[in-house]
């Protein structure tokens, strides 16, 4: 055992000169260099409609490139895409697998997809040739639960799996072409990059990390949680992190300055993030909670903003579309709710 301590000490003493190196060329502080920004004020939101048509907890939405249609996934067993302006389903695909903890939309709007305890990452076609939703693809090697999945192209897939890897899918062939492993917990979330280059993870070993999908590695590795990390997103310049865990706090990481920026927390949450996603100007962030609430964060000032409360459960997922119009958020109560 005793080289196994020596070895132990060791990493410990190189996180610790990492730590030490970072904050030597920390000259100033995020609440210092936003000391002259004026305070953005209550942001008030309001529910403008609600997506009735899930039968049972809706665990995951992501919106479609053009902000208006989003697909949600529920645990009964359906896949819903939704128009929502009018609030009318698009298509309802029933799901071979009702256990299901993750959903996507690809970029072009062409291709939807879902997964969770099944292990397997299932695409659907939703352009088919005869109007029908079809299977076009299972992905199948994850040892573990899917997590999260994201398109980076109609030929291109990266899933995240309790088996703690995250694997870069060749759609068309169906096979793995990287697995991105390093993490040491269960991976709960990934986000890709704006510019489709990098991805961030968010696992149970507290940590996340990001990882470059041409050289496929890990960059760089954040800790300071000290919970799981139950969601994740990329700051939309694409030069920082935003992290939610279960230790009810909610975090900003730079990547240029390979350090954490500032935490976002109240003395009076108590519960764990659940989900989140920025403003598009970044400068509001929205976490959903498991106490039912959605809170907004100004991400300068690190204040709470605002409260979205409307759910009568779990808030599981929330996004906003990229035209920054509106927000979604959906909830085991098997609602979904346009806010702006």
């Amino acid at each position: 055992m005793g080289e196994m301590e020596e070895l132990r000490k060791e990493a410990e003493s190189l996180k610790d000169q990492i730590t030490a190196a970072r904050k030597t060329v920390q000259d100033t502080t995020l609440q210092e260099a936003a000391a002259g920004i004026t305070a953005v004020g209550r942001v008030q939101l309001k529910t403008r409609k609600t997506l009735r048509g899930h039968l049972a907890k809706i665990y995951a939405m992501h919106w479609g490139a053009d902000s208006t249609l989003c697909v949600s996934a529920s645990q009964d067993g359906k896949l819903i895409v939704w128009d929502s302006i009018t609030t009318n389903k698009v298509n309802a695909i029933p799901l071979k697998s009702s256990w299901v903890m993750t959903c996507a939309y690809a970029p072009s709007g062409n291709l939807v997809a879902c997964g969770g305890l099944d292990n397997m990452c299932s695409i659907y076609n939703l352009k088919g040739k005869d109007g029908n939703v079809k299977v076009m693809r299972e992905l199948a090697a994850h040892t573990g639960y899917l997590s999260c999945c994201r398109f980076l192209s109609d030929t291109e897939i990266i899933t995240s799996s309790g088996d703690c890897t995250c694997v870069l899918w060749d759609i068309e062939t169906g096979t793995e072409k990287t697995i991105f492993a390093g993490h040491l917990g269960d991976c709960m979330s990934l986000a890709v990059s704006p510019d489709f280059n990098f991805f961030i993870s968010g696992a149970c070993d507290f940590t996340a990390k990001l990882w470059d999908i041409r050289e496929a590695q890990c960059r760089q590795t954040f800790s300071g949680h000290e919970s799981d990390i139950n969601a994740i997103g990329f700051f939309p310049n694409g030069n920082a992190v935003i992290t939610g865990s279960d230790d009810a706090t909610c975090k900003l990481y730079d990547l240029r300055a390979d350090q954490e920026l500032n935490t976002y927390q109240d003395s009076s949450i108590m519960c764990g993030v659940t989900s989140l996603a920025p403003s598009v100007s970044g400068r509001l962030l929205l976490a959903g909670y498991d106490d039912f609430n959605v809170n907004i964060w100004d991400t300068l000032k690190s204040e709470r903003v605002g409260v979205l409360a409307g759910h009568d459960n779990r808030v599981s997922c929330i996004g906003v579309s990229s035209d920054g119009m509106a927000c979604c958020t959906g909830s085991w109560d098997s609602f979904l709710k346009i806010w702006n």
